[in-house]
């Protein structure tokens, strides 16, 4: 009897199929839109309180995928509508770039010419030491090395170092004036060599 019971809750889904597929779709295109107006913050995980939202979803969402289906069965008919829904909306979008530029969004600029574009951090709600610290991550080591700053439509920044970088400005100016000072002394000894006779 109890051995019935084991497959029957494994493997008798306790809700339709169709219902099954529906589920996981609806999820699935509820959290693209959300997290699409939510800005590329939510994606890049800049700060503690965006990564609890983000981890803390999946749990809010399972009921809604599941249903009240806690079967194997049922749990590979979710996670399989998930993956394909996904592998047809990211051929689909490869292959239409103005809707992917659409449903992607475009990058925004936070440093330009060396200097912070506040109005696009206070836009994509990013702080200064936020932004030094994505900086610090990619190896630069204050925001006056860099050039240009782009959060990017998956919420990525991308950083690019000023040309040349400021540390190999003064490693070149301080080799110049060595040179110049052995040219100097050069001058000065050959000044003061005894003519030979």
């Amino acid at each position: 009897m109890m051995h019935g019971k084991l497959w029957t809750d494994m493997f008798v889904l306790g809700l339709p199929v169709a219902e099954k597929i529906l589920r996981p779709v609806f999820v699935y295109i509820f959290l693209i839109a959300g997290l699409r107006l939510a800005g590329k913050r939510e994606l890049a995980q800049l700060n503690p309180f965006d990564l609890v939202v983000l981890l803390t979803i999946s749990n809010t969402v399972q009921n809604a995928i599941i249903g009240d289906d806690n079967t194997v069965i049922g749990g590979l008919v979710g996670a399989t509508t998930l993956l394909a829904v996904n592998f047809i909306v990211v051929r689909f979008l490869f292959r239409h770039p103005k809707l992917d530029r659409l449903a992607e969004g475009h990058a925004t600029t936070l440093i330009h010419q060396g200097k912070l574009v506040r109005s696009q951090l206070s836009a994509e709600v990013i702080s200064e030491s936020e932004l030094v610290a994505a900086a610090r991550r990619q190896g630069f080591g204050h925001l006056g090395e860099i050039e240009e700053a782009v959060l990017e439509p998956g919420g990525i920044i991308t950083f690019t170092g000023k040309k040349p970088a400021p540390d190999e400005l003064r490693h070149q100016e301080l080799l110049s004036k060595l040179e110049k000072l052995s040219q100097e002394l050069a001058a000065l000894r050959s000044a003061q060599a005894p003519p030979t006779a």
